[in-house]
């Protein structure tokens, strides 16, 4: 077997959330996610949020989610504003766009949305005459981490909240490395800080220690009244729903979920640190579990018969920039075997 380090959504599942999946087979709970496996999960979500009231949905994965989630926020003459590298914008095959509602990009710096740049935006397009004519920006999407690896401060999420707030625009957070941010080396981001910050986000367990699944939390706003019914337009509601409960009850006992997304950044930070060693060039400064390093294009031929890795762009000087991933399941053998092949 190949040295993997490709993504972080290609192991299986934690021993913990196995071990969990087994109760559906004895239990024959109610279906669709209307059991009680699913209401512990929520249960338990809602206080690692320090928010009793929240709304939680639970979903397959971050494609879907992202479509179901953004198409019940907006009519049908509005768009989503997101950076130019945003997850949606390149990553989800115009998903967003098959439920015809057009994606608003902006510009980003290092894969994170400014506060002044959505400000001057919106401003500009409320004070255009001719408004009526164009797509209405009805829903602000970032990611957490972005798309880069990067990360939003406290201080940064809350300029952004406050610039949704004035326009009366909510603000919907893609939290499918969810943990791998808020374990960051350096992050000031708590999850009730978060949730407290934004209108929707979700928490991705597909990457963090489940076989699949995604939570969907609305928090400041209300879900649409009818969301379950948008989900099964979608196809986005599985009749084995307590599978997912399931998972994320496991994920949200003794903290799991974090000591997982934590785990993945210790192996991350032993990875940088092993390209540093070997002298080899960051892209950018990630403190997340994506790391992206600049390789000769010898060395990129050389390695890409020994192990899986992202050719994500090229470089100046036959080089090309490279992205390695750990996640909740990396292990330190592996990273040795990285240093050797190195």
């Amino acid at each position: 077997m190949m040295l993997s380090f490709e993504c972080d959504y290609n192991n299986g599942a934690h021993p913990k959330v196995l071990a969990n999946l087994v109760k559906y087979n004895d239990a024959k709970p109610t279906p669709y996610g209307f059991d009680a496996f699913s209401e512990r999960a929520k249960g338990r979500i809602r206080e690692a949020i320090g928010m009793p009231d929240a709304q939680i949905f639970f979903l397959t994965g971050g494609t879907q989610t992202n479509a179901t989630t953004i198409d019940s926020m907006l009519y049908q003459y509005e768009g989503v504003i997101c950076v130019d590298t945003g997850h949606i914008n390149i990553h989800e095959a115009g998903a967003v766009e098959f439920t015809e509602h057009k994606i608003i990009t902006l510009p980003g710096e290092l894969g994170k949305m400014r506060a002044k740049t959505l400000d001057k935006y919106l401003d500009d397009f409320m004070h255009d005459g001719n408004n009526a004519h164009a797509v209405f920006p009805g829903l602000v999407y970032i990611t957490f981490p972005t798309e880069l690896g990067t990360l939003y401060s406290a201080k940064e999420l809350d300029d952004i909240y406050q610039v949704c707030q004035r326009y009366d625009i909510p603000l919907y957070i893609d939290g499918a490395r969810l943990g791998y941010g808020l374990m960051a080396e350096g992050c000031d981001v708590t999850l009730p800080y978060l949730a407290r910050h934004c209108d929707v986000f979700y928490i991705g367990g597909t990457k963090i220690g489940a076989l699949c699944g995604e939570a969907v939390v609305f928090t400041n706003r209300q879900a649409h009244k009818h969301f379950f019914s948008i989900q099964k337009q979608h196809g986005a509601v599985i009749a084995k729903g307590a599978l997912i409960g399931l998972q994320f009850e496991a994920l949200f006992t003794d903290d799991l979920y974090f000591q997982l997304s934590r785990h993945a950044i210790d192996m991350a930070m032993r990875m940088k640190q092993i390209f540093q060693q070997k002298g080899y060039e960051f892209w950018l400064d990630s403190p997340t579990n994506q790391q992206f390093v600049i390789l000769p294009d010898a060395k990129v031929e050389e390695l890409s018969r020994k192990m899986l890795f992202t050719h994500w762009g090229p470089a100046e000087g036959h080089r090309t920039i490279c992205r390695f991933v750990t996640s909740w399941a990396t292990t330190a053998e592996e990273l040795d075997e990285l240093e050797q092949l190195l």
